[in-house]
């Protein structure tokens, strides 16, 4: 009998959800939402939150919205957003015409800030920056009250009227909450609703010079759209106090705030302040460097939204931070590849082989397997020639014992071609580097086989010196090379641990013709090589090739080890 995979378990979101739909909260509705702020690039980061917050609409039958929180003119621009909605597309997601933004609700969210006034719960400041921080107090000690804590609901009101007028210099005053400044919560202590900032917006352009803090914003754009579940990170656990106290104090609609643990990978940094540096700085080629955990690097780098879905749904969902192993995402997309991927032959570093009993201007046309993992895939036809590169690794003139590869006077298999004996070394006068092999082939073995039975340890691939097609191949390690980079040494900060050798540009590598023409995007994979994509850089003469993965499956030994580590002993319990 087919047999099925157990089905996952529910994730404590899923569990909340499932709970608000048995006992008729918010009538069976589902609706969540994505809300980047557009002031920088999606990375894999957003992507588990994104898949979460869309996943779950999907799963539900309810809807998702994409929402921009463009609070913040100085740092956003439309370029973000229009990134963002490629990177959310390019995934998977439909958010149908529920495109929207913090900015379509300024005027109401000005008007929310005129009834908390009147409620006498608001009140304007003339306190800078560094006095606000200053009277805020700290962790262990209460806050104090500003000066203007006591202004009339009059005057609160005039001055927030002219506040919007754009009557006053930036940061000469705010709107605050009046609440509690004693608060051990110090989110709680009479946070800031509105600053002023002569800034043009990208949507709005000059249309305001006050602008909603985030806080302020987020519950009341929840509240707007009629969210369900606002699913945020953990960092803004201790915000929701506040959010539910806007909420509560303006009498709205109050959807409920549900924190999850974020994600952070080995050898990777995840923070945009971070990110930015590496890419102003010059330690990566832009945001979609293929070293970047950015949607658009790995995108680059050639994973595919199933990849990126499936780690998302592999790593689940928490309340409490960790970090995963880059090598489960590696898992993920080699997985994912070798069902997909065409396979084909290319040499990186090319040693040319001359096959001296070979006739020389004969050109064969060999079958080769297009993907063994697929049996719809079919064949294609490999020329094969007198002279050959392979690659230079695959011979030894001196081998080692448990070397099987080729070697003076040693037989090896050409795959899906012929057995080839070297014999033959031509080196160079000046260095001595072997520059040249002379081998001979046996005709009978076409194919790969013998048809006398005889074995050989080795196969090895090639590619026809005068058939194949140069390319460039990109060879990409981890960015950093600590698997926790952001533990530097004392004085030193977390650009301490970059990999100088992340990058390797392979540039007289000769891949089989059947590349000819290839696609930006497309994927294969290099036999004996790993997995490629063809970069956006090619161009019809000038073939380009980033490694997604090699194919050593270093998770599957990470598994291992875990499995095999003892168990510790707990402590026996005192009766």
């Amino acid at each position: 009998m087919p047999t099925t995979d157990p089905p996952r378990s529910l994730n404590f979101i899923e569990q909340i959800i499932e709970n608000d739909n048995t006992s008729g909260k918010h009538d069976g509705r589902v609706h969540t939402r994505f809300p980047p702020e557009p002031n920088g690039y999606l990375h894999i980061g957003h992507a588990k939150s994104f898949c979460l917050n869309f996943g779950l609409a999907e799963k539900y039958g309810g809807k998702c919205n994409l929402r921009f929180d463009d609070t913040n003119p100085t740092k956003e621009e439309e370029e973000y957003v229009e990134s963002i909605q490629e990177d959310v597309r390019w995934l998977g997601f439909d958010w149908e015409d529920r495109l929207l933004f913090a900015s379509d609700y300024f005027e109401q969210m000005y008007e929310f800030a005129v009834e908390l006034v009147k409620q006498g719960k608001a009140y304007v400041c003339d306190l800078d920056a560094e006095q606000t921080r200053e009277f805020r107090g700290s962790l262990t000690a209460p806050g104090k009250d500003s000066p203007y804590r006591d202004r009339t609901v009059e005057e609160n009101l005039d001055l927030f009227t002219r506040m919007r007028k754009g009557e006053f210099p930036d940061g000469s005053r705010t709107l605050r909450a009046k609440i509690d400044m004693a608060s051990p919560n110090v989110n709680l202590r009479d946070p800031v609703v509105y600053r002023i900032l002569h800034a043009t917006h990208h949507r709005t352009a000059d249309a305001w010079c006050i602008y909603p803090m985030y806080d302020w914003a987020h519950g009341l754009e929840d509240s707007i759209e009629r969210i369900t579940h606002s699913i945020c990170t953990l960092e803004f656990e201790n915000h929701r106090p506040l959010y539910d106290w806007f909420l509560d104090q303006l009498g709205v609609y109050h959807p409920q705030q549900i924190e999850f643990a974020r994600l952070n990978l080995t050898y990777t940094v995840m923070s945009k302040r971070k990110l930015l540096r590496l890419v102003e700085q010059g330690h990566v080629d832009g945001w979609d460097d293929p070293r970047l955990p950015t949607i658009g690097g790995l995108r680059r780098r050639g994973y595919t939204p199933e990849t990126i879905r499936e780690f998302c749904d592999r790593i689940g969902v928490n309340k409490f931070n960790s970090t995963v192993e880059i090598a489960l995402l590696e898992h993920c997309v080699r997985a994912d590849l070798n069902k997909r991927s065409p396979r084909v032959m290319g040499v990186l570093r090319p040693l040319k082989v001359v096959i001296d009993n070979y006739p020389e201007d004969q050109i064969e046309q060999l079958d080769a397997v297009n993907n063994p993992e697929d049996p719809d895939a079919g064949t294609r036809q490999v020329p094969f020639t007198r002279e050959l590169y392979i690659e230079r690794d695959d011979f030894m003139e001196d081998p080692p014992k448990k070397f099987f590869r080729l070697t003076p006077g040693r037989e090896v298999r050409l795959r899906y071609a012929y057995f080839v004996t070297c014999v033959d070394v031509v080196k160079d006068e000046a260095t001595g580097e072997v520059v040249e092999l002379h081998c001979t082939y046996d005709p009978a073995t076409r194919g790969g086989d013998s048809p006398d039975g005889r074995k050989v340890k080795a196969t090895i691939h090639w590619v026809s010196a005068t058939q194949s097609i140069p390319a460039e191949i990109r060879l990409y390690d981890h960015l950093f090379t600590k698997e926790f980079p952001e533990e530097a040494e004392e004085g030193e900060d977390f650009m301490a641990n970059l990999n100088p050798a992340s990058l390797e540009r392979l540039t007289d590598c000769r891949v089989e013709p059947s590349l000819a023409g290839a696609e930006p995007g497309a994927r294969y994979q290099l036999e004996r090589q790993g997995y490629f994509c063809v970069d956006p850089d090619s161009t019809s003469e000038s073939l380009v090739l980033n490694r997604t993965a090699s194919l050593r499956d270093t998770w599957a030994k990470i598994q291992k080890a875990q499995q095999n580590k003892p168990k510790q002993k707990q402590p026996r319990r005192k009766k």
